[in-house]
């Protein structure tokens, strides 16, 4: 029953931006017997498997319980919901920005990454709907958004919540979750992360200690990109931000819940610090 709780607790890392679900999983002490298992998966795969499955079931629970007021408060009050989680984001920068820097220091060539992966991401994720067309919550969709889930661990830094939001996956996820769907959202999101950490996890690793700068700079383009586009309005995204009703009081919330944001995300980095 401990670890299903556990696992409740660390299922809001994987859908609020700014809080890691990492982290939560150091705090409540499973962090290193976890990444153990995922590294050396053959090793005491049987011990190590009946583990964590209460903690999966528990993840499984806490994604639906949490899913039904995140998607309620989505829809009723979308501007105040997106700007707490632009402020989450922008919470973790300072620490995103120090580690960037933290092997090496940072150069022109830094910088280059920096401001041409923020314009090419930007201008792609703003119109990739008119370059690709929408892209549809169905069984690949959802592939994909675990992909994006899966890159979130393997990537420090990358908030997968972002780019699903300006995909259009969000809601439809979370949906998903809260009605337990099993066969069309949780298996295709299943399958999408183990095959992206299947497929990436060897060459992000390989990256991140042969280019650590240069990746961390692309990293940073792609969140400070992404966070700007959750706030800016944009007619061919299905979930892009309106503020077409928006009123006094809308806008005074939304800047209280952009603070608070940011004092979640900086809190979220420090115990990253800490823990990781």
């Amino acid at each position: 029953m401990k670890r299903f709780f556990k696992g409740v607790i660390i299922a809001l890392g994987f859908i609020l931006p700014g809080v890691s679900g990492g982290v939560l999983a150091a705090i409540l002490g499973i962090y290193e017997r976890l990444l153990g298992f995922m590294a050396h998966f053959r090793q005491n795969f049987k011990r190590d498997f009946w583990y964590f499955v209460p903690v999966g079931i528990g993840g499984i629970v806490g994604i639906a319980l949490l899913s039904a007021p995140l998607e309620f408060l989505l829809a009723h009050a979308q501007v105040v919901v997106l700007w707490g989680f632009a402020g989450a984001i922008i919470g973790t920068l300072p620490a995103l920005t120090q580690t960037a820097s933290a092997k090496t220091p940072r150069d022109a060539i830094d910088l280059i990454w920096f401001f041409a992966t923020l314009i090419i991401s930007g201008g792609l994720l703003y119109f990739m709907s008119d370059l690709f067309g929408p892209l549809p919550a169905n069984f690949g969709g959802f592939m994909v958004a675990g992909a994006l889930i899966a890159l979130g661990v393997l990537v420090p830094g990358l908030s997968p919540s972002n780019l699903l939001l300006i995909l259009g996956l969000f809601t439809p996820m979370l949906t998903g979750f809260k009605n337990f769907d099993l066969l069309g959202v949780y298996l295709p999101i299943g399958l999408g992360g183990i095959l992206a950490m299947a497929l990436f996890s060897k060459g992000m690793d390989y990256l991140i200690h042969r280019f650590h700068s240069r990746v961390y700079h692309f990293i940073l383009g792609i969140v400070v990109a992404s966070t700007i586009l959750i706030l800016v309005p944009n007619s061919h995204a299905a979930e892009s931000i309106s503020y077409a009703s928006a009123t006094t009081s809308t806008l005074l919330a939304s800047a209280a819940a952009l603070v608070a944001g940011v004092a979640l995300g900086y809190w979220m980095s420090q115990l990253e610090e800490k823990y990781k």
